[in-house]
């Protein structure tokens, strides 16, 4: 079960939240400011923490910010009571991951998915199929005794579907891992990553990347 910090000054937004993720599955403590999440990060691992911006103590940059100075990577949802982009401007900058909207839980359920996802991705930092192994740290796919570093978005494509070789990814839940739940980009510039990795691969001995027509991807072992 993943366990998630929730940050919100707000009692009745702070008890819906909570409800409706454990609802959902996850294990939630909730605090009232940034000071009290600072401190709760500080005793036990969170997966994720979620954090409105406006609290008393200490505000949601400035929890961010303190954790990112000090060496802290846990995935940070930023909760923003408007959709202004200073708002989003400063989140980003102060080392957030995503934002959203509080009064929409559907939403913030598939952030919290796509978040947790590419955070798995991180700390697993290599993947092995037979002979060809894909190193995080570098974007480099090691096979045959050479070493190919791949831009960023065609390494995060092929990682992710190394790490479940047989299991069907849709082009949303790529996108979504890959290019963020925010992303302006069309869904068929997946299609032409598949298809730089399908040159690059295409004489590999240990996998190949199968398409399911109109649904998305997968690897399999040869």
């Amino acid at each position: 079960m993943f366990k998630l910090l929730l940050a919100e000054d707000d009692g009745e937004i702070r008890l819906m939240l909570q409800r409706g993720l454990t609802k959902n599955g996850y294990s939630v403590t909730a605090v009232s400011d940034g000071k009290e999440a600072l401190d709760a990060m500080s005793d036990d691992f969170y997966d994720l923490l979620i954090s409105d911006i406006m609290m008393p103590v200490m505000d949601g940059y400035e929890l961010v910010r303190l954790l990112r100075d000090g060496g802290d990577t846990t995935p940070v949802l930023m909760i923003t009571a408007k959709n202004e982009y200073e708002d989003m401007r400063l989140g980003f900058l102060s080392g957030t991951d995503d934002m959203v909207k509080p009064i929409n839980v559907n939403e913030l359920l598939l952030r919290i998915n796509a978040l947790l996802r590419r955070s798995q991705m991180i700390k697993d930092k290599s993947q092995t199929i037979g002979g060809t192994t894909l190193e995080f740290d570098t974007f480099s796919v090691f096979t045959g005794g050479q070493q190919i570093i791949l831009p960023q978005k065609e390494f995060l494509i092929l990682y992710k579907m190394f790490s479940s070789p047989g299991k069907l990814f849709t082009r949303q839940q790529l996108m979504d891992d890959v290019w963020g739940y925010n992303t302006d980009s069309d869904i068929h510039t997946l299609d032409v990553h598949i298809g730089w990795l399908r040159d690059k691969f295409r004489n590999n001995p240990d996998f190949e990347i199968v398409t399911m027509r109109g649904v998305g991807f997968k690897v399999v072992k040869k």
